[in-house]
């Protein structure tokens, strides 16, 4: 199986890239990227891209593939709508689109993220955004998994690059051990995440369309994704 991702240099992206490449069954990592990654492996391959709105440049190049995790965003904290629809929107279905161009039976993972809302009506404007991209995503023909994950936990390396982020995480590490006795519907691990994705390309159109962290977790600790 070849897996595109999104979004490797990023912290969940990091656990989709790491699952994937420890994986037996994926025979080819295609990771598209702005700057090439520091990581390397026999399976990986990276294709640098700057213009995430227009896949014209490299869609020769996004045929014969059989998954995408898109992992690719931002924090909405100090930007504005527009500029946060641009790329939690626009970036998305512009992927979405030409890789379903290029491979109509693609599986396509979206990492979206607890609270968002899909009616439009939430006060809190990224909450409506990523339901709108959902929205689009769950319309085009094709097979397409919402993951809404709550609080992620990073390991084996996996960083946020957002400074707040991070130092939060240097904080937790320590007491995640008792945040998953305490909250175990509400935490999960970017291990777990990038192991479920590789689950929910197994499945033949069964299943929900959108997983939530006890999905993300038991889909995870699955025998055969161990």
């Amino acid at each position: 199986m070849r897996v595109i991702v999104f979004g490797a240099s990023g912290m969940v992206g990091h656990g989709a890239l790491r699952a994937c490449l420890h994986d037996d069954a994926i025979t080819e990592v295609l990771a598209v990227v702005r700057t090439p990654l520091s990581t390397a492996h026999p399976k990986l391959r990276q294709i640098v891209h700057t213009d995430f709105a227009d896949y014209t440049t490299i869609q020769d190049q996004l045929t014969d593939v059989d998954a995408c995790f898109y992992c690719l965003g931002v924090s909405a904290a100090g930007r504005g709508e527009q500029e946060y629809t641009r790329v939690t929107y626009d970036y998305t279905l512009a992927a979405a689109r030409a890789l379903h161009t290029a491979n109509p039976s693609l599986t396509f993972v979206y990492v979206s993220g607890q609270g968002t809302d899909s009616t439009g009506k939430s006060r809190q404007m990224w909450a409506r955004v990523k339901g709108r991209t959902e929205n689009e995503l769950l319309a085009m023909p094709m097979k397409a998994y919402m993951f809404r994950p709550g609080y992620i936990q990073p390991t084996h390396g996996a960083t946020s690059r957002t400074p707040l982020y991070r130092a939060l995480y240097r904080v937790t590490a320590g007491v995640y051990p008792l945040l998953k006795r305490v909250f175990p519907r509400h935490v999960t691990t970017t291990d777990a995440v990038g192991r479920a994705m590789l689950a929910v390309t197994r499945w033949n159109g069964t299943g929900p369309t959108v997983l939530r962290n006890p999905d993300i977790n038991r889909l995870s600790a699955a025998p055969e994704n161990v």
